[in-house]
């Protein structure tokens, strides 16, 4: 019984552990037990259980009894705090009060203060682009709105496609390959309101990002993984396609896409506080220029075409303005443009030279005719010319420049229009305007066109009558390049009196060519003429001259003639020159004839009376027969037979036969003394002196003396 009673107590102590340290729901089968026990065990459980509270009530009362003092105590202290609070409450409401009456005067002012800077702002960035708007006057000024209208363009079609990696996440908004939303690309071509770079992207896995790893304190960690991350992107964006420089689209996309990313880079910015620094874009700028200007200036080389120049010109000036708006520095990209602007001027030149070598081509070298008043006002109406003896005639008549120079002129006019295409919005005043429209034109005219004349003039298919018709068109021309300068004038509203402003040297161009064309008359006319000896051929058979020229040297005679009467249209010095040259030429030949070996006989007294006879006006006196003097004098020796005068006054200044060379009588003489061949050279001058053959042995010793002392003496 006792051991029962022990099991018992055992067993309700344990039973007591349970219901202290189980959960309420598994008490129920706990005291289930205590009835299936023993009968009035449960009696005794009950007192166990009465036994156990009131020990638990004992032990929260020395528990309380332990914590009363201090608790009183801490009420104590709060009673004696709460009054304090409640006057320190009063006297902080009172001060607040008292501050917001004092600061609102203050905010007033500062609003006041803030809403004047940006007026002011406002203001002066007005001013500054009026300025730059007024050397161009109106029609500078509706170009630069054009291009703002483009840039809200450019800016309304970045290219976001490289920053999907973080934030095209979302999948709310789909993306064209050109970065642009759906409901964008669909009204992209609409007039309406610009749409902000936060329409068009989703910035919230950014903030999400950023947001999650500085609440785990690791901020940085996304700051250094997110910059390192548009460092890789900035150098794929930079990345042109291989064919860029043969389409504009292809340099367009290229732009887009480098704004979509630097506008984002910028909305980061100024958005999240230190995700990126200034710092930190100012240097991706700094690289994404270096590469963007080694790419522009590699592919815009490629392009001959003026119009891809142009638009190209027009794209970096958007691209430029987009940029520097979102406050990046864009100095370099307008430093550029003045090396695009060489390429241009080149591509320019390039088609300029096929526009002038067609024009030379299809040229017909001969005076514009007009038929009435109308046709004669069409062709002054495109070229400068004005001559008072010209409109007194009646027509028809003709004007003295041939088709090609009215197209030139109009042509030059034409490239300079080109040329000014590329200074516009350039932000350059007028007179830098001017000087660069000055310099290209002058390029055209000293390179282009110069080039275009020498190449003319040296044309086998160019006679004498076109070289005096190319000297004529370049006269023209040369008095038309003042027009060239008050229309430059003109179109950029600068005074030719300002100072630095580059002069047309283009005049030059037309004097090298004309001299050159008057060079290649004389070399033409000096070609001719060895034509016209080079088919003399002489009978054989004839017994005696007649004392006349043959028909080759008349024919001879005769061009010489007719060419002169041509150049009777040329400047007088230039007519007398190539005359003169003509009739040194044909002296020299004539000389060279007498002492051929194989020449039978020849007469020069037609060739003498071409001499006096001036076939062109204006030679004083007989400037013209001296040409032939070294022939007269030699003839008038072989015809008088008055070698004893000769060769007692030789080498006297007063000789008679002066210009007759020793060696040259004696070559003569030479000839002479064959007197088995039948065709004996100048026989129509001593027909009486044939059997003077003795004569002639004399005075060949005394010749060959004379050469021989003079060779001994050289």
């Amino acid at each position: 019984m006792a051991n029962e009673s022990l099991e018992t107590i055992t067993e309700h102590e344990r039973i007591l552990q349970e219901i202290e340290s189980t959960d309420t729901a598994c008490v129920g089968p706990t005291l289930r037990s205590v009835y299936d026990d023993q009968p009035n065990a449960h009696k005794r459980f009950m007192e166990k259980l009465d036994a156990r509270i009131r020990n638990h009530d004992r032990e929260i009362e020395k528990m309380c009894n332990f914590h009363h003092q201090g608790f009183v105590d801490a009420i104590t202290e709060l009673l004696k705090v709460r009054a304090d609070a409640e006057k320190l409450m009063g006297q902080v409401s009172d001060t607040n009060r008292r501050l917001q009456d004092a600061g609102r005067e203050v905010t007033a002012q500062t609003e006041e203060v803030i809403r004047c800077r940006i007026q002011q702002r406002n203001m002066a960035t007005t001013v500054e682009k009026l300025q730059l708007c007024i050397p161009g006057e109106t029609p500078h000024l509706c170009k630069n709105l054009t291009v703002k209208l483009k840039l809200h363009a450019v800016q309304k079609q970045v290219t976001l496609s490289c920053a999907k990696p973080l934030y095209g996440l979302n999948g709310r908004t789909p993306l064209h390959h050109n970065g642009l939303s759906t409901e964008a690309a669909d009204d992209e071509e609409m007039d309406e309101e610009v749409l902000t770079v936060q329409d068009l992207v989703d910035f919230s896995p950014v903030y999400r990002c950023l947001h999650i790893y500085t609440v785990l304190g690791d901020r940085e960690t996304f700051e250094n993984y997110y910059r390192k991350q548009r460092k890789k992107q900035a150098r794929l964006v930079l990345q042109p396609q291989s064919n860029m420089h043969e389409t504009v689209e292809g340099y367009r996309k290229y732009f887009n896409q480098i704004v979509g990313f630097f506008v984002v880079e910028d909305h980061i910015l100024h958005a999240t506080q230190g995700l990126v620094t200034r710092a930190f874009t100012d240097e991706l700028w700094n690289m994404a220029l270096s590469k963007i200007i080694a790419v522009l200036r590699t592919h815009s080389s490629y392009c001959n075409d003026p119009d891809l120049v142009l638009e190209l010109k027009n794209l970096i000036v958007i691209f430029a303005d987009t940029l520097q708006g979102y406050g990046f520095p864009v100095n370099r990209l307008f430093d550029l443009l003045f090396e695009v602007r060489d390429q241009y001027n080149e591509t320019l030149l390039k088609k300029w030279a096929l526009v002038f070598r067609d024009i030379f081509e299809q040229d017909n070298y001969s005076p514009i005719p007009v038929e009435n008043e109308e046709e004669y006002k069409a062709v002054i109406s495109r070229f400068p010319f004005h001559d008072a003896e010209i409109e007194k005639q009646q027509f028809p008549k003709k004007l003295p420049m041939s088709q090609s120079v009215p197209q030139i002129y109009s042509q030059v006019k034409e490239f300079i229009y080109a040329s000014l295409k590329f200074s516009e919005s350039l932000h350059r005043s007028s007179t830098e305007i001017d000087d660069m429209l000055r310099k290209s034109t002058n390029l055209l005219l000293t390179r282009t066109l110069s080039s275009c004349l020498q190449n003319l003039i040296k044309k086998p298919h160019i006679g004498l009558t076109e070289l005096v018709q190319i000297i004529i068109n370049t006269t023209h021309l040369e008095h038309a390049c003042k027009y060239l300068e008050d229309f430059i004038t003109n179109i950029t509203n600068v005074s030719p009196e300002t100072v630095h402003t580059t002069r047309l040297y283009g005049l030059s161009t037309f004097k090298d060519a004309r001299h050159a064309a008057e060079g290649e008359i004389y070399t033409k006319l000096n070609q001719k003429i060895d034509e016209f000896i080079q088919l003399a051929d002489y009978e054989w058979g004839m017994a005696e001259s007649d004392g006349r020229a043959s028909g080759y040297l008349m024919d001879l005679i005769n061009f010489l003639r007719s060419t002169f009467q041509v150049f009777t249209h040329l400047p007088g010095k230039v007519a007398q020159t190539a005359c003169m040259s003509a009739c040194k030429h044909l002296a020299t030949s004539l000389m060279q004839m007498l002492l051929d070996t194989e020449l039978k006989q020849i007469s020069i007294i037609d060739i003498i009376i071409f001499a006096s006879s001036e076939p062109v006006p204006g030679f004083q006196g007989d400037t013209l027969q001296l040409a032939f003097i070294d022939l007269r004098q030699l003839l008038d020796l072989f015809m008088v037979w008055d070698w004893s005068t000769y060769l007692a006054d030789y080498g006297q200044p007063t000789s008679k036969y002066l210009r007759v060379n020793p060696s040259t009588a004696l070559a003569l003489l030479e000839k002479m003394k064959d007197t088995s061949k039948k065709n004996i050279i100048f026989s129509q001058f001593r027909k009486n002196d044939r059997d003077k053959q003795k004569l002639i042995e004399t005075v060949v010793k005394q010749l060959r003396s004379l050469v021989n002392g003079m060779s001994q003496h050289s």
